[in-house]
Order: C-alpha cells, then sequence, then structure tokens
C-alpha cells in the first residue's frame, strides 16, 4: 500500500497561509529548497487541490532561466512528476496531471491500494478531507518563526483525535521539520 505524507509550511500558530492567503513567509532559502528537490525525488505521485496546483502552475512550468539552479531543478522536477488534481471547479489541468473531480476521500483509497510507493497530499483542504479518514500516514510540518494571527490553519477541527508518533526533527537556517507518523 501507498504512503501518503502530508508536507507544508506552518506559521508558529498553526496557518498555512495568511488571512490574504499569501505564503510570501515560506520562501525557502537554499538549503532548504535542496532538501524540498530531494526529497520530491521520492515522491511518487504529488496530490494538489486546486488552490494549490495553481499556485504551483504559475510559476514551476516558467522558471525564468536566470533563476536559482535549485529553483530550475524544481520546476523541471514538478512539471514531470505525476499528479492528480482534486477540483470540481477546473476544466482541465497540463504537466502530467490528472484531473479529478469525484469523491477525493474514494479517489485517494484507490491510489493507496494501487502500489507501494509514497504520494504526497498538498493544500491544507484537500488533506483535511482526507485527515479523519485515517488516509494521512505522514505529517511533516516546515515550521517558520513567525506568528500571522489567521489564515488557513493547517489542522481542521476533528471530531476524533489523530495521534502521531515523532519520528524526526530537523533544524534548518529558516525552519524547524517536524516529522510525524500516524499511530
Amino acid at each position: 500500500m501507498r504512503k501518503l505524507i502530508y508536507t507544508f509550511g506552518v506559521s508558529l500558530d498553526g496557518y498555512v497561509n495568511d488571512r490574504d492567503g499569501s505564503i510570501d513567509w515560506t520562501v525557502p532559502d537554499e538549503e532548504l529548497h535542496q532538501f524540498h528537490n530531494d526529497r520530491y525525488r521520492e515522491i511518487e505521485v504529488a496530490l494538489h487541490g486546486r488552490r494549490l496546483y495553481e499556485l504551483m502552475a504559475q510559476y514551476w512550468p516558467h522558471v525564468p532561466e536566470d533563476a536559482s539552479r535549485i529553483e530550475r531543478e524544481f520546476g523541471g522536477l514538478w512539471v514531470e512528476k505525476p499528479k492528480v488534481v482534486f477540483s470540481r471547479t477546473l476544466a482541465e489541468v497540463h504537466w502530467n496531471s490528472t484531473l479529478v473531480s469525484a469523491n477525493a476521500v474514494e479517489e485517494v483509497r484507490g491510489l493507496k491500494a494501487g502500489g507501494d510507493g509514497v504520494m504526497e497530499v498538498g493544500g491544507a483542504s484537500l488533506a483535511a478531507s482526507l485527515m479523519p479518514h485515517g488516509l494521512i500516514d505522514e505529517y511533516q510540518l516546515f515550521v517558520s518563526p513567525v506568528v500571522l494571527g489567521g489564515g488557513t490553519p493547517m489542522f481542521p477541527p476533528l471530531d476524533k483525535r489523530i495521534r502521531l508518533r515523532l519520528a524526526e526533527t530537523r533544524h534548518f537556517e529558516t525552519v524547524v521539520m517536524l516529522r510525524y507518523l500516524a499511530d
């Protein structure tokens, strides 16, 4: 069965974006960006919600020639990586992406059962729809030293607890990574 990882930059007070939807406070330095590039290579399939897909599609397929080597590298990785985009409003997707407008929970169950690699879920709303069903196996939080005071929370209100076990911590210059496994 495939493992599903939820990876996201998060503020110290638990938000993935600010009240205006901005994530400008999450821009990685070179060390962190290279870590994400290396980590992304290991992902078999990336699952995106509509908003994250649209944000990524604005930049990564069109990385300027004068961008850093690490950014150009990630742009190539993102374009090539198989992606499943969950949206009821998009009419089409590009860059090795498959559009799914059906029930995300059932689709993800099928994707998990369809292999033994690693998938990554991106997008707080999409991840929130999967959490209550126990579909996320690992949580990777990249905690930035900023308090936003509002925005989109990384974790939705839940009817029952999700028990996690700390598997790893890692200190970068700009963030601390906390990696938890679901029990």
